[in-house]
């Protein structure tokens, strides 16, 4: 009996990431590299396919042997075609990756947003596998979110459910859960603090840029209780909370997983904080008999969810 293989690709930012899988999910083999955004959308796109080159190799599987592929996109995916609408991580806009994919691949290719991939991995192969009601939220570099309604992904009528970065917190001031939980504008609003601080503290930020600070060097800083890191991640944690909260009364999920470099740099202090918190404004009973976890996948989480959502796409066309 012919055995299927499944490949997931996920592009960030800074890394790409690329897995194949057997018919039981077990990883055969994994790659990761640069993403080399600087050299545009077809630069990043000769680096997926020398990607998707090496895992083949080294698992020793010919092309007809996959399936299909999922492909993870920091970005909005125009529904149903292969088009980034933007990508802000990658400077793209209105990119069709169809003409950039190699006519030469025998398998279909399936794109979507990165953290609801990363959702759906945790929905088939992770912490709220058996669910059928899943909300996803990730916190790294910002803050994205992705649904499963009814055990299937819901993207939404114009493809972009799950932006919950991009909800409002305060309407006075315009501020959304990205601009104050998201690492990147953490560290914006670092900055912005350190110029007015004591000595003292500035002394102990002295030769960092906070510009390429790292979800683990941040953490390192909140542990030893600095004051400036104590205070932004307070913040994101309450913003965090209430963001969950609302979310619960609108849409009574099953289960919330939670994940993100800077989730998974804070540890379960943060996350049992932002729970604590996520609490305090749900309606009466709402969170009752509710799950609450951390992502089990990891850094995984995008691959294993792209090519579970490709074996479910390539499943559903029989």
């Amino acid at each position: 009996m012919a055995v299927n293989y499944w490949l997931g690709v996920d592009l960030g930012g800074t890394k790409i990431l690329t897995g194949l899988f057997d018919d039981q999910f077990k990883l055969i083999a994994r790659n990761k590299q640069p993403t080399g955004a600087e050299a545009g959308p077809t630069g990043v796109f000769g680096r997926v396919i020398q990607a998707v080159d090496v895992v083949l190799r080294e698992a020793k599987i010919e092309p007809g042997q996959v399936r299909g592929m999922g492909f993870a996109i920091p970005g909005q995916i125009e529904p149903g075609k292969p088009v980034v609408r933007f990508a802000p991580n990658l400077d793209w806009r209105d990119v069709d990756c169809s003409a950039l994919l190699p006519a030469t691949w025998p398998w279909p290719v399936f794109l979507e947003n990165d953290v609801r991939m990363g959702t759906y991995g945790e929905f088939a192969h992770g912490a709220a596998k058996g669910a059928k009601h899943v909300f996803g939220i990730f916190v790294g570099t910002g803050v994205g979110g992705g649904f499963i309604l009814n055990g299937e992904l819901f993207t939404g009528f114009n493809g972009h459910c799950g932006e919950i970065g991009h909800i409002v917190l305060d309407w006075r001031k315009g501020s959304t859960l990205e601009s104050i939980a998201g690492r990147k504008y953490q560290m914006k609003r670092a900055k912005e603090l350190l110029d007015d601080a004591p000595k003292r503290i500035r002394k102990e930020w002295k030769g960092i840029d906070t510009e390429k600070v790292k979800s683990s060097q941040l953490a390192e800083f909140y542990l030893k209780d600095d004051p400036i890191a104590v205070g932004i991640i307070d913040d994101a944690a309450r913003a965090i909370g209430a963001a969950i909260g609302s979310v619960i009364n609108l849409m009574s999920p099953e289960i919330v997983v939670i994940g993100g470099g800077v989730t998974g740099a804070l540890g379960e202090s943060f996350t049992e904080r932002i729970w604590d918190i996520a609490q305090r404004y749900t309606l009466p009973g709402a969170a009752a008999n509710m799950k609450f976890a951390t992502a089990a996948l990891g850094d995984d989480s995008g691959i294993v969810g792209a090519a579970a959502y490709a074996r479910s796409k390539v499943e559903a066309q029989k």
